[in-house]
């Protein structure tokens, strides 16, 4: 039952023309684009609470070089983006929030690698689906010249074939590749979303850790007497 079922769709895309054959190849592109974006989002997922929790437990004792440390180990742009602040601690706040900001900038790329890549797909194999419908139709129509305007049901049937099978697989196809558009694009979104917010906390823990230090050493110079 398999083989019959392969080997009719074998004869399908057979029959469809060198359109269907575009248009398989453009799917596989775009499954290898769609896993490689579920591979780098699932790498993402990082709980970022429990990140700021430890390198904050980190900054509020100076010890800079371990939360650099645990940033690096951390997967995902977030701890990245950390990791990118954590080497400047000695800034000044509006400082280091231009370097987080411009960590994040740089992380857009990675983000949004491959979803263009996917829309592409499922705008180009509808467009593909009708040009085959036109190719379609115009082997229809040279056959009926041929025939001096008739020609029987079997000799049209490869044309009209072609111009169904083209165009219903790329909507298939467009359909499924525009959904996980829709979905990637939206996953992207709340990543940068999360690492803006990500960026200014990891910021005022710095600088608010900073200016404590420097408040208890007034206060104690204040309370030291003099000599």
């Amino acid at each position: 039952m398999h083989l019959a079922l392969i080997s009719e769709s074998i004869g399908i895309v057979e029959q469809g023309g060198v359109i269907v054959w575009v248009q398989l190849i453009l799917a596989i592109f775009g499954s290898i684009f769609i896993c490689e974006r579920m591979f780098f989002f699932h790498r993402a997922r990082i709980n970022v609470a429990d990140l700021l929790i430890g390198l904050g437990n980190h900054i509020k004792k100076k010890a800079f070089a371990e939360a650099r440390h645990e940033a690096a180990r951390a997967p995902g742009p977030v701890a990245r983006i950390a990791h990118t602040v954590l080497i400047r601690p000695e800034m000044i706040r509006s400082d280091l929030r231009d370097i987080a900001q411009e960590a994040g900038q740089m992380e857009m790329p990675r983000i949004e690698r491959n979803i263009r890549a996917i829309l592409g797909v499922a705008l180009l194999t509808p467009l593909l689906g009708m040009l085959g419908t036109i190719l379609g139709l115009v082997d229809v129509f040279q056959k009926m010249n041929e025939r001096v305007g008739v020609a029987g049901p079997a000799e049209l049937s490869s044309g009209v074939f072609q111009s169904l099978v083209t165009t219903a697989l790329g909507l298939m196809i467009a359909i499924v590749m525009y959904l996980f558009y829709l979905y990637f694009h939206g996953r992207a979104r709340r990543l940068m979303y999360r690492l803006e917010r990500a960026g200014i906390e990891i910021v005022n823990l710095v600088c608010d850790t900073r200016l404590e230090e420097e408040r208890r050493a007034c206060e104690k110079s204040q309370t030291t007497p003099n000599p």
